[in-house]
């Protein structure tokens, strides 16, 4: 018979449980980690995942969004349309208040960047009814979003203002001159702004050489997403132009307007013609890359990944162009520039279909990085 003592020993056998397996759920996620999942949130049929901070989904207000308000807009003579979309639907887009039609007892609300996303895209309907020429050109609603976006001129987009800047005044005014577009017709430049907010200060990137508010080119953005993503080749001689306006206002102190600038940036380059992208796309892209705004030379190179993706023919042709210039932002001091940098130089690379280059193009980005 075996005896127990002090100095005698047990072992006891841990029992350890098993791990869920991949692809089964126990509904508990530790605290800490981040949820990988892909698609949409919650499995199939759930609502699609959004990246945080996006610009609120754009919507047509309870104006224009029944058949009946639109058919009523419709019916009334030019005259009237005219005054309605300039004296109500534009300044609700740029974040004012349109007194000549609510009147000065109604209580007013603040803007917010879901109402001003609502005023575009009920300017984007009546685009897609009446047509760009009639709203955009004959209504003046493009000449009042080039003024709150470019309020000095195309030449003075991307810090190139009189006096500032690597080409003072010069590289993006000569990409328009070589292009002929509807919406650079400068016919009406000089006719001051119908806005009341033209010229205000309050709310500004003054540091940037900004003068109008922040609310105003946040609707003003917003705008040229929703006419982008109606989709239409007629409004793309319009919007495509006012690419660099979008980028360069990545830049801005606003996080809520550097959100609107970026969508709007992706929208742009969606709707642009593959043939556009040689002639006006990308030159647009390098001069923003001149930008001493590390956040505007960020938002370029991922754009440029998106025109690779886009268009692989035309980026492929361009390659001895591209290839030295995205280089030289791989050895940029911030590290968000240097990251897109290397995404949009393999990208770019990998636009070539040569099948004897093609396995070797990761091995010669990495050695280049």
């Amino acid at each position: 018979m075996a005896s127990i003592s002090a100095s005698t020993t047990h072992k006891v056998k841990k029992t350890v449980s098993k791990p869920v397996g991949k692809g089964k759920k126990n509904g508990i996620l530790k605290t800490g980690t981040s949820s990988k999942l892909k698609g949409k949130a919650g499995g199939s049929g759930g609502p699609p995942l959004t990246r945080r901070g996006s610009a609120p989904r754009l919507k047509p207000s309870s104006e224009l969004n029944h058949p009946q308000a639109l058919d009523a807009f419709l019916s009334l003579d030019e005259s009237k349309q005219k005054d309605r979309v300039l004296q109500e639907f534009l300044p609700h887009a740029l974040g004012e208040r349109a007194t000549f039609h609510e009147g000065i007892a109604k209580p007013h609300t603040a803007s917010t960047s879901q109402s001003r996303g609502q005023a575009a895209a009920d300017i984007a309907v009546l685009v897609k009814k009446m047509g760009p020429m009639v709203v955009l050109k004959r209504f003046g609603v493009l000449a009042e979003v080039e003024k709150m976006l470019l309020p000095d001129g195309i030449g003075a987009a991307f810090g190139n203002g009189t006096g500032r800047g690597t080409n003072p005044g010069g590289g993006m005014r000569k990409i328009a001159s070589a292009v002929s577009l509807a919406s650079m017709d400068s016919s009406d430049a000089n006719i001051p702004s119908t806005m009341s907010i033209g010229t205000s200060t309050l709310g500004t990137d003054s540091k940037r050489g900004k003068t109008t508010p922040q609310n105003a080119r946040e609707g003003a953005l917003l705008l040229l997403r929703a006419l982008s993503e109606l989709g239409l080749k007629s409004v793309e001689p319009f919007v495509v132009p006012m690419l660099a306006a979008a980028l360069d206002e990545c830049g801005s102190s606003s996080s809520s307007l550097r959100e609107a600038a970026s969508d709007a940036s992706v929208a742009i380059i969606t709707l642009a013609n593959p043939l556009a992208m040689p002639m006006l796309v990308i030159p647009v892209l390098f001069e923003a890359l001149q930008s001493p705004e590390w956040r505007v030379k960020s938002t370029a190179l991922e754009r440029l990944s998106q025109v690779a993706a886009d268009a692989p023919r035309q980026v492929s042709k361009m390659l001895p162009q591209i290839i030295p210039i995205v280089t030289a932002q791989i050895w940029d001091t911030k590290p968000q520039v240097t990251k897109a940098a290397n995404q949009a130089l393999l990208s770019v690379c990998e636009t070539n279909d040569n099948p004897d280059i093609k396995p070797a193009i990761p091995a010669v980005v990495h050695a280049i990085s």
